[in-house]
């Protein structure tokens, strides 16, 4: 399996997954699509290869460059004219992220579940027909799953995706699993409308949802769902197979006492 990652240290993703057909502003896109370049290929580019990126002529992206460079967000390297992000960005990303109003609160009663489980802990909610992840607690094993925030997974397939599914009424789950791309991530995912209901249904039995190796072969996850602020939130525990089937009782009373401690906070 290797040490960390998703599927243990491998990226969750590389391209940009655009998950809404709502009007979007193009200079908004631009900007995302250039800092995306930059985490894909994790070296600095020349603006031959961003314009590419973003998809624009030469003369626009060197618009775009030099006014992140103005504003402190890119910097030049190296004799050819090559651009790279500063550490601004992640500065700023920060602070937001350390204030979050939410996650502030939640946040001791996930580092709580992590350290019950001794497994990764992630906090996510939907984004039309994904689940983000919005925060994520990994394990302190060496073999571990391993994912970043902001990371996308489809609904079907993954453990928070169906407690967020499972939380949705009768009549909105099933128009909304009659719509959904039930793609095959792996062999063991969920492509069939009616079986995927049924195993919502069984998650709501049992109190909490669970995957098998539905969206990463080698991992476990379990998860439930948690109303804060107005919203559904899911919470989940995910690590490799073989460590994760034998601990799973252990596993589900400690989410439930988190989702419990969860709504206290929120």
């Amino acid at each position: 399996m290797g040490q960390g990652g998703e599927g243990f240290r491998r990226k969750d993703r590389l391209k940009p997954v655009r998950t809404t057909k709502a009007k979007r502003v193009k200079a908004a896109d631009r900007t995302l699509d250039l800092f995306e370049a930059f985490g894909e290929t994790g070296r600095p580019l020349n603006l031959s290869e961003l314009a590419h990126a973003v998809h624009v002529p030469v003369s626009s992206c060197h618009s775009l460059v030099k006014t992140l460079s103005s504003r402190g967000y890119l910097v030049t390297a190296g004799a050819h004219r090559v651009y790279y992000p500063t550490r601004r960005l992640f500065d700023l990303a920060r602070k937001i992220l350390d204030r979050d109003p939410l996650l502030s609160k939640v946040r001791p009663a996930l580092e709580t579940l992590r350290e019950r489980s001794g497994e990764t802990v992630i906090v996510g909610k939907r984004l039309d027909d994904y689940v983000i992840y919005l925060d994520v607690i990994e394990s302190a094993q060496t073999i571990r799953y391993s994912a970043e925030a902001s990371s996308l997974k489809p609904l079907h397939s993954s453990s928070m995706g169906k407690a967020l599914l499972a939380a949705l009424p009768e009549d909105e789950l099933a128009e909304l699993v009659s719509r959904l791309e039930l793609k095959q991530i792996t062999r063991n995912t969920i492509c069939s409308a009616r079986k995927l209901v049924a195993d919502l249904r069984a998650g709501r039995k049992r109190g909490w949802q669970m995957t098998r190796g539905e969206n990463v072969a080698d991992v476990v996850a379990i998860a439930s769902s948690v109303r804060l602020g107005g919203e559904d939130y899911a919470v989940a525990v995910a690590g490799p197979l073989e460590r994760m089937e034998p601990a799973i009782p252990r596993h589900a009373k400690a989410l439930k006492a988190a989702i419990e401690a969860m709504r206290a906070a929120g």
